[in-house]
């Protein structure tokens, strides 16, 4: 006959089984405080969003969240430091698309996008859109093409430097529209930007909130927007699509992964935090002034987005030619 318990024994047994059922804070320590690591500088996008989400997160849970920022190298320094932590929930990556891209551009990476990390939601989105310098003396994405087919190279075009999305975004341009423009990478965004506002570049892709103070006050011109629908803050400017590049996708894309190994019950809990947070309508508009659209999502949802987009940003490399020297 099976042995028999006493009432007190099967409670307890209950109770303890409820307990590791359950996802808890538990499994993330309240002692320590909680690091939301960024790959990139103050002041850049996974930046802002991180320290929105640590904000967030800090009131929700009434427990320190830091943001620490580790740049360099193309944010491979950070990542790298972000896959080594304790797979034990205190210690997070906040990213940009640029984490996927690497992988075709670095032939020794110190991690891999899909093997190093358990995705947990993804951020935002950011459109990208494609601009001019005035003195370009084209209207129009097909104005752009044709003179760029008219005289290869002779347009010039900044990037943040190499492998960088705005980098990508134009590579893939050209390859759609069968033109060719010369790169002049910069060290950041910031002198690139200046330059372009300033007449000694003559084209960028810049995200939409960037492009269009420059273009209120006449210093470039923007032509298109590179995703799949029309950003909305710029509702009037077309897809590069609509303007005659087709199947053109290149919005920027922020997530938030944990190291690989952590238990998929506090993967799900931050999971559910922050689509929670994302969905608040003071969140939400704060995103739209910075250019952004909140997304969330499950994890296989960023997951997907990431297996996907290093095959195809891989192909980018691969058929532009493009190294990371």
């Amino acid at each position: 006959m099976p042995a028999r318990h006493s009432r007190r024994t099967v409670l307890g047994l209950m109770a303890l089984a409820s307990l590791s059922a359950r996802p808890s804070f538990a499994q993330i320590s309240s002692q320590q405080p909680i690091r939301l690591n960024v790959p990139f500088s103050p002041g850049t996008g996974p930046d802002l969003l991180a320290r929105l989400l640590s904000e967030e997160l800090r009131q929700r849970w009434n427990q320190p969240v830091i943001v620490e920022n580790k740049a360099g190298a193309s944010g491979n320094i950070g990542t790298e430091a972000a896959a080594r932590a304790a797979p034990d929930g205190q210690s997070l990556l906040v990213t940009v698309n640029t984490f996927v891209m690497n992988a075709s551009l670095y032939r020794a990476l110190p991690y891999d996008p899909e093997k190093s990390f358990a995705p947990i939601v993804e951020i935002a989105t950011g459109a990208l859109a494609l601009v001019v310098h005035p003195s370009l003396n084209v209207n129009t994405l097909q104005e752009l093409i044709t003179r760029a087919r008219n005289k290869p190279d002779e347009i010039n075009y900044a990037s943040p430097g190499r492998g960088t999305p705005q980098h990508l975004a134009m590579e893939l341009f050209k390859l759609t529209a069968q033109v060719k423009l010369t790169h002049i990478p910069y060290p950041g965004s910031a002198g690139a930007v200046k330059d372009l506002a300033g007449g000694h570049m003559s084209a960028m892709f810049l995200p939409i909130h960037t492009a269009l103070p420059l273009a209120e006050v006449g210093q470039i011109r923007i032509l298109a927007v590179g995703g799949k629908s029309r950003a909305p803050q710029a509702p009037n400017v077309p897809t590069l699509a609509e303007a005659g590049v087709a199947d053109f996708d290149v919005d920027l894309w922020y997530g938030v992964l944990a190291p690989a190994g952590t238990p998929k019950a506090i993967v799900d809990r931050y999971n559910a935090e922050f689509n929670t947070i994302l969905n608040q309508p003071n969140v939400r508009a704060l995103l739209d002034k910075q250019g952004l659209i909140a997304r969330g999502g499950p994890p296989d949802q960023l997951a997907a987005l990431i297996a996907k987009d290093r095959l195809r940003w891989a192909k980018v490399v691969k058929d532009a030619e493009i190294t990371s020297e």
